[in-house]
């Protein structure tokens, strides 16, 4: 039987490391014993950072986006174009957009993809969000940025198809209304691929070269 080396309290600190993605047991006991030895200067203010965090981040009430503001920064900034919307999976995803600034446009956080073997269906999802933001007419075209893998492109022909019955409708009680253009990666987008591990090359080649969504 494996014994301890360290007090309870160091202990859940490794427990609790161990948790996070890429950070195994032996990772997450070299990562504890470095911020342990670095008290002041890391453990301290991580520690106060973390409760500020818990204190006052929360999910923006708009796109999805997780900020210490809701509506968040990305959709009170006045400089973005809000006719074109950029729909992704993850918070992950338009972290991985924004940092590779290919793009200048609204987001919307689906919050993941449908995935009927998992019990995750559209009612999981914030589409019911997305519909609702479509619905107003302000919005000219939406970009699905979802990942190349099969549930991502199962949940773009899902909304696709919503979008086209919402569009129908719209239509119907104003025939002036103009569909919105519904998009999604191209080029650069490696089948079984992901936006947060893609670089910035890769992701302006795919927004310049996307397309309507078949």
């Amino acid at each position: 039987m494996a014994s301890h080396v360290a007090g309870p309290e160091i202990e859940k600190l490794i427990k609790l490391l161990a948790r996070l993605p890429g950070l195994g047991p032996r990772s997450a006991r070299r990562v504890a014993l470095h911020l342990i030895k670095n008290k002041d200067q890391l453990l301290i203010p991580l520690s106060e950072a973390m409760a500020v965090a818990v204190e006052k981040v929360q999910v923006c009430e708009t796109c999805g986006n997780i900020d210490s503001t809701s509506p968040c920064t990305i959709c009170t900034d006045t400089r973005r174009d809000p006719s074109v919307l950029v729909v992704v999976e993850d918070v992950s995803d338009l972290w991985a957009l924004e940092r590779a600034s290919v793009i200048n446009a609204a987001y919307h956080v689906l919050g993941g993809t449908l995935s009927p073997l998992d019990g995750v269906g559209p009612d999981d999802l914030n589409i019911a969000g997305l519909l609702k933001r479509t619905a107003k007419g302000e919005i000219r075209e939406i970009i699905l940025a979802v990942n190349a893998t099969v549930e991502g492109q199962t949940t773009a022909h899902y909304i696709t198809d919503q979008l086209q019955e919402q569009a129908k409708d719209l239509k119907a009680t104003n025939p002036a209304y103009e569909p919105i253009k519904i998009s999604q990666l191209a080029h650069g987008v490696p089948i079984g691929g992901e936006l947060d591990y893609l670089d910035e090359g890769t992701l302006l080649q795919a927004i310049r070269s996307r397309k309507v969504f078949e």
